[in-house]
């Protein structure tokens, strides 16, 4: 049986709202070439015990967004607007060391890239002691053993053992596994998986992905999971964020967004992807061109110099007028449903069978 680390009374009443609310969020970044736009005006809402998958190419925005709600940006060079509430505390205007109780405690995230986060002059048992010692207040000695207890929940195999190595004595899957281990020792309500099967093998991501799975059923982790893979997010999340040029064009449940996408960038998303069934010498479709400067993005729709669709709507909308997110289920394009549909239905869809 897991230690429970959390106070009686501590999480917010039921149906209060979501758990984690995130509205009007821009984030910008000061640099010796000018200011990037980084997140620019994005808002989404996650539920307890849900998964929301996240999806776009490198510098969408993905990653500092995430990096927002923990609070981990530096603020000498960083402009932050909007309203972060996790579980009824609001989290931009926070002190520093309201940040801290949170961060580990309440909110945890596994990063990219474990050899790089993990220190390498500290055993993992160590790390992964630290912040359940530094939240709880619990000994060192309760502490070694909650890492050890964790190490062997993510299937470490002889965790006594392997508490006591460093990270470099560790595979790429097993740093995985402690990074894991070292997120959810404080029995988190949020964690955000940030690319957590990069460079990993299919089986070892699998094995990953499955264990995600089963300690979110056993923790109860409202999980924002960050990736470019669409299979992942399939197999992974309730609802899809797709992000472009640091802010959302399209959102839905996954069935939703899989099955019947709104956005162009969504359609090249989902053309861009191999398939097993498919010819091998059918050529991969990627979507043309490059993702913007986020210095100076695009006017109008950000994704409107790579559309092939801009001839669908006439004039030029499209590089005038920011096409807005609905409410709920839909994307941020300036064609209407019924060119959306017939666009998809008789173009798109064909190439995804």
């Amino acid at each position: 049986m897991t230690t429970s680390t959390k106070e009686s009374g501590a999480a917010a009443p039921a149906g209060s709202g979501p758990f984690l609310s995130v509205r009007d969020l821009y984030v910008r970044f000061k640099t010796e070439d000018g200011v990037v736009k980084a997140v620019d005006g994005l808002s989404f809402d996650l539920e307890r015990g849900k998964t929301l998958g996240i999806v776009g190419e490198s510098g969408s925005g993905k990653s500092v967004t995430n990096l927002t709600v923990l609070g981990l940006h530096n603020p000498m060079f960083t402009s932050i607007e909007g309203e972060i509430v996790l579980d009824g505390q609001e989290l931009i205007t926070a002190r520093e060391a309201e940040l801290e109780k949170v961060r580990g405690n309440k909110a945890a995230m596994i990063f990219q890239d474990p050899l790089t986060a993990l220190s390498p002059y500290y055993t993992v048992g160590r790390q992964i002691a630290e912040p359940f010692w530094k939240h709880t207040g619990a000994s060192k000695k309760a502490a070694w053993d909650r890492a050890v207890e964790m190490l062997g929940k993510v299937g470490i195999p002889n965790p006594k053992e392997r508490a006591k190595d460093y990270p470099h004595q560790f595979s790429g899957g097993m740093r995985q596994r402690a990074m894991i281990a070292m997120a959810l020792v404080c029995d988190p309500d949020l964690l955000i998986a940030d690319e957590p099967t990069t460079a990993l093998d299919v089986t070892v991501q699998a094995q990953i992905l499955d264990l995600l799975k089963n300690l979110q059923q056993e923790f109860g982790s409202a999980i924002i999971f960050i990736t470019h893979d669409l299979g992942v997010i399939a197999d992974m999340a309730d609802d899809i964020m797709v992000m472009y040029a640091g802010g959302a064009v399209e959102r839905g449940t996954v069935d939703e967004v899989l099955r019947s996408p709104q956005h162009p960038y969504t359609w090249g998303l989902l053309n861009s992807m191999p398939r097993l069934d498919s010819d091998l010498d059918t050529p991969l479709a990627p979507i043309p061109g490059a993702p913007p400067s986020l210095l100076r993005p695009p006017s109008g729709c950000r994704f409107h110099p790579r559309c092939a669709f801009q001839g669908e709507v006439g004039g030029a909308r499209c590089v005038d007028e920011l096409p807005l997110l609905p409410a709920g289920r839909g994307g941020a394009c300036h064609l209407t449903a019924e060119q959306k549909q017939t666009i998809f239905v008789e173009q798109i869809k064909p190439r995804l069978r």
